[in-house]
């Protein structure tokens, strides 16, 4: 009986210290989810950081931005619409998503035979490129570099045609006109 009475109490004993652990890291656990997160500011990791475009073939690409202008009050240029919003990471900067009609018979979506296509902004376009061809994905063509970002395109296993952007967002808060916002 001694012996029952002994184990018994080493096994309350051991549940008491284990539900005290317990409590002790969900204590923890707590703690740690109650400090503020930080963002890394200068990730440098090749990726997609957002959408940088849509565009669309249109029969009448004037008439389209025309109708989205008036029926939906985008801020309308000779290209599209500049969609204006800030930096998730850094609010102080502006960035900008384009918004564009084509023409039907643009080839610009080539080789693609779908009627849109869509601009990812990325960051890092020389080391995602390398990851992209490594892992067999078609490129179509080379980095191509502009005073307002660096870009390339690949398709997708859909085959759609994809472009990525390396914006420099800058370029086009100097530039000034009107935005959608």
């Amino acid at each position: 009986m001694k012996v029952l009475f002994k184990l018994l109490f080493i096994f309350i004993l051991l549940v008491s210290c284990n539900s005290d652990s317990k409590k002790e890291d969900t204590q923890k656990i707590e703690l740690n989810n109650s400090q503020p997160k930080t963002t890394i500011m200068n990730d440098t990791t090749p990726k997609v950081t957002g959408i940088g475009g849509i565009f669309f073939k249109s029969e009448n690409p004037q008439q389209a931005r025309e109708w989205y202008g008036k029926h939906l009050g985008l801020a309308i240029d000779d290209y599209g619409s500049a969609f204006e919003f800030r930096n998730a990471n850094r609010a102080e900067e502006i960035n900008y998503l384009r918004w564009s009609p084509f023409e039907d018979s643009t080839d610009y979506f080539n080789p693609s035979t779908k009627d849109f296509m869509i601009n990812y902004r990325v960051q890092n376009i020389e080391a995602l490129v390398k990851q992209l061809k490594e892992n067999g994905v078609n490129v179509v063509d080379e980095i191509t570099e502009f005073e307002y970002g660096k870009f390339v395109h690949l398709m997708d296993l859909e085959g759609n045609k994809i472009e990525l952007w390396e914006p420099i967002d800058s370029f086009f808060t100097e530039m000034g006109g009107e935005t959608t916002k």
